[in-house]
């Protein structure tokens, strides 16, 4: 079923956290379609960001600073042409949000306030409303898009498949409140968030399994990255599915890692150690190594900071007093939680995937700006830059006649219930290759099954094939097997979901022999 009510042929946007908002303001006045599962502002990871926005704005700071923590963080394989031009573009961002309406938070002397999270050499992350920034800053952009004549949302709408014709994009099924719906166009950007929910903790939106990914992989894209899960040190554990995050800026506010006896367990290591503020996949490792010796992990913050844990972090001093904790005067329980996915649908600076017709942007979007490892605060920034850089590339576009699509079949809706304890239990902070090869058996069952959990399950089969296939310890990427960093691996690989399947049929019959 077509929709003749919207916009002939229009650039449609699947997904509407701050990548897919962004690239909608900028494409101003063009048309564009907006697609988006939930009410605006609901379900989208942007606005579950606590820490802020990392820019060079601090009298101390420099876009160089900022690149050099980049690349540091990201672990030899970050693509430094793309984040020079990210972190360069961060400051003029912010003042494109404070003319948005955004409203950051100021020091007593009215300058922007800035704070410290783990990785950063100086302070630099650019908050809102103490630890709501991700919520202010989409609250701000989502004005500005409801302001826009040239932007019609959908909002109840899921994409489900990505029509083709002759290898290239050629329209969007769609499943809304009336039913399914086929919209034909040769411009779509993928701006559908990350993977979390395809672990068991996880403290990203629940629909988010990487539907974007899988449409794009079953179109024939190159994804990039996938070994690559960024799992946060410090989520709230009090049985919350998802959990609620617990900032890294709290840290970066001189809160403690202790455990059940008190013990500050990455207190000591080596000259220049940071201990709780090293990058993430440090901490995360410290973490769970700690658990699994058969300690209790708690983020201590009241001796740092007593009652100005309340002031400085109302979102998360609400969320544990309502889980029965008074983080002013008590520890708080946490523990690693699937995070943020540096892999993605692979592009190039325009946010252009390998199928014509199709770009990315945001968290689903694998651009080389992270490399093996996240550091904290770059996502709303990428979102935000890459969203201008993916416009200007469809903007200067010759608009194409719309072509035919051919036949797309409808999918059972995706439920990744069963890939969930998979993943995280062979796929998680630590692995191995037994584990991963059982996972991946596992998965590829899931996979052709067709059922509920195929699409999740292909998407995880292609993560773990990835895992199998990087032989060494990087990033977020850890294997007990291979413990080192390899220079045969420094570098960037992408994957097919076709050559996932390969890689599967060969290692099965590799096993048979």
């Amino acid at each position: 079923m077509s929709r003749p009510d919207l916009p002939a042929n229009c650039p449609v946007i699947i997904g509407a956290g701050l990548a897919g908002l962004m690239t909608a303001l900028h494409l101003a006045p063009m048309p564009v379609l907006v697609l988006s599962a939930a009410p605006l502002g609901c379900e989208a990871a942007s606005g579950w960001a606590q820490g802020g926005l990392a820019a060079a704005v601090g009298a101390d700071d420099s876009c160089a600073h900022h690149l050099a923590d980049t690349v540091a963080a990201g672990d030899g394989i970050v693509d430094v042409a793309v984040a020079r031009r990210i972190v360069a573009a961060a400051p003029a961002l912010v003042e494109e949000l404070l003319a948005l309406g955004v409203a950051f938070d100021h020091d007593g002397s009215g300058r922007i306030a800035v704070g410290l999270e783990a990785g950063h050499g100086r302070r630099r992350i650019v908050h809102a409303r103490g630890d709501a920034s991700g919520r202010e800053i989409l609250r701000a952009v989502i004005a500005a898009v409801r302001r826009a004549p040239s932007i019609t949302v959908l909002e109840g709408v899921s994409a489900l498949r990505l029509a083709m014709r002759d290898g290239a994009v050629a329209g969007v099924l769609m499943q809304g409140p009336d039913g399914p719906s086929l919209i034909a166009t040769g411009q779509v950007v993928m701006a559908t968030g990350g993977i979390g929910g395809l672990y068991a903790h996880s403290t990203n939106p629940s629909g988010a399994t990487g539907g974007g990914l899988v449409m794009a992989a079953r179109a024939g894209a190159q994804l990039a990255d996938l070994e690559f899960v960024q799992f946060h040190p410090t989520a709230l554990d009090t049985g919350r599915d998802p959990m609620p995050l617990v900032s890294e800026a709290v840290r970066g506010e001189g809160a403690h890692l202790v455990d059940e006896t008190g013990h500050r367990f990455m207190e000591l290591a080596k000259p220049g150690w940071r201990a709780e503020l090293e990058p993430r996949d440090v901490v995360s490792r410290a973490v769970w190594r700690h658990m699994m010796a058969g300690h209790q992990v708690f983020l201590d913050a009241a001796g740092a900071m007593g009652a100005r844990f309340t002031a400085r972090f109302p979102t998360i001093a609400a969320v544990c007093r309502a889980n029965g904790i008074d983080p002013d005067v008590s520890k708080i329980p946490v523990r690693p939680a699937a995070h943020y996915h540096m892999g993605g649908i692979a592009v190039d600076s325009e946010g252009r995937s390998s199928v014509p017709g199709l770009w990315a942007a945001g968290e689903a979007a694998s651009t080389g700006l992270h490399g093996a490892n996240r550091l904290a605060s770059n996502s709303l920034l990428e979102a935000a830059v890459t969203g201008r850089a993916v416009a200007q590339s469809l903007a200067g576009c010759a608009q194409q006649p719309a072509r035919a699509p051919a036949p797309v079949e409808m999918p059972r809706p995706a439920d990744a219930s069963a890939v969930r304890p998979i993943l995280s239990q062979y796929a998680g902070v630590l692995r191995d290759r037994a584990g991963l090869e059982a996972a991946a058996a596992a998965l590829l069952d899931l996979a052709d099954a067709g059922g509920p959990a195929a699409d999740p399950a292909c998407l995880g089969l292609m993560m773990v094939q990835a895992m199998l296939r990087r032989q060494e310890s990087r990033g977020g990427h850890w294997r007990t097997d291979y413990p080192s960093p390899s220079p045969a691996f420094a570098r960037r690989m992408t994957l097919t979901l076709e050559e996932a399947r390969r890689m599967r049929v060969r290692a099965a019959g590799t096993a048979m022999k």
